[in-house]
């Protein structure tokens, strides 16, 4: 009897199992997603970050946008020119000429522990999220500086961002713009440079001058010195602060006038050339270097012995 149980028992289940995977299968075919190939393609030739930095919702999104043709090949700003190749590779066509500029991740604050003057001091959770919250939102006299507690640097995946003398530096080598800086930073002064760019308005106070000036020595005091002497009409004072266009041809004239040094790339000063000396004293200077003239040897006696001597 108990045999008879479980060989019923088996065949039952086994019974449930070979009609639920005939079931499974019929639906599989029935309602099956057709799967792009090239799609697929594109996608494994992504890095995988679904960082976001391209625009789209993830690498998924992104192969999408790359198959039909909705995005460029040289969409994913982390893979860069090496993955644009090969998207290229499988949508063929060439990534020459097609490769954008890498664009890097820039912190707008020069204000570190000795240019910008300290307001109090901050114990608490080393965050600056938590900093942000508190009156003035930094350390520092300037509202707008970097808190420089590093919650940049705790979002960052590739050890790109280091907090340096209370400032927040990006190594732009090491930088893919993901983003995750910019998103983590609770004052907005991270945001995307191109990659070559070497003159940059690095300061995001919109105070008065004055009280720029109390606060950071190297703050922007909107005295638009920049804009006056630009000669492409890049750069603006714009609520009180210097902000640049896509006019700009990095020719550093700007930086070279500002005041403050609120716009970086400024070219140092070259040590003047050394003043030729007056024509007298040169001629003093010559006669004292020349050297004495030769002493004659002196002259032997004749001798006047008679010949018959």
């Amino acid at each position: 009897m108990i045999v008879t149980f479980i060989l019923v028992a088996a065949g039952l289940v086994g019974a449930t199992g070979l009609i639920l995977g005939m079931f499974l299968g019929v639906a599989s075919e029935k309602f099956k997603v057709e799967v792009d190939e090239t799609e697929a393609k594109v996608r494994a030739a992504l890095p995988g970050n679904n960082c976001g930095a391209c625009g789209f919702p993830g690498c998924d999104g992104c192969a999408k946008a790359i198959a039909t043709g909705a995005a460029p090949v040289n969409q994913c700003p982390v893979g860069g020119a090496p993955v644009a190749e090969k998207i290229a590779a499988i949508m063929g066509t060439n990534a020459s000429g097609e490769t954008a500029d890498k664009k890097v991740a820039y912190v707008r604050c020069q204000g570190d522990c000795d240019k910008a003057k300290q307001a109090f001091h901050y114990t608490g959770i080393a965050d600056c999220r938590d900093l942000a919250v508190v009156p003035n939102g930094s350390e520092k006299e300037c509202p707008y500086s970097c808190c420089g507690y590093g919650t940049c640097v705790k979002a960052c995946k590739f050890d790109a961002i280091h907090i340096v003398n209370g400032v927040a530096k990006v190594d732009k080598e090491k930088c893919v713009a993901c983003g995750a800086c910019v998103k983590a930073c609770p004052k907005h002064i991270i945001d995307f440079v191109p990659y070559k760019k070497k003159h940059i308005v690095s300061c995001q106070n919109h105070l008065k001058g004055k009280a720029v000036k109390d606060a950071c020595a190297v703050g922007c005091i909107a005295c638009g010195m920049c804009e006056k002497n630009c000669p492409f009409d890049a750069i603006h004072v714009i609520d009180g602060l210097a902000v640049m266009n896509d006019k700009c041809k990095d020719c550093g004239i700007c930086a070279q006038k500002c005041p403050t040094g609120a716009i970086t790339g400024k070219r140092p000063v070259k040590p003047a050339a050394p003043k030729a000396p007056a024509p007298a004293a040169a001629a003093t200077e010559a006669k004292a270097s020349a050297p004495a003239p030769a002493e004659k040897p002196a002259e032997q006696p004749k001798d006047i012995t008679p010949a018959n001597a």
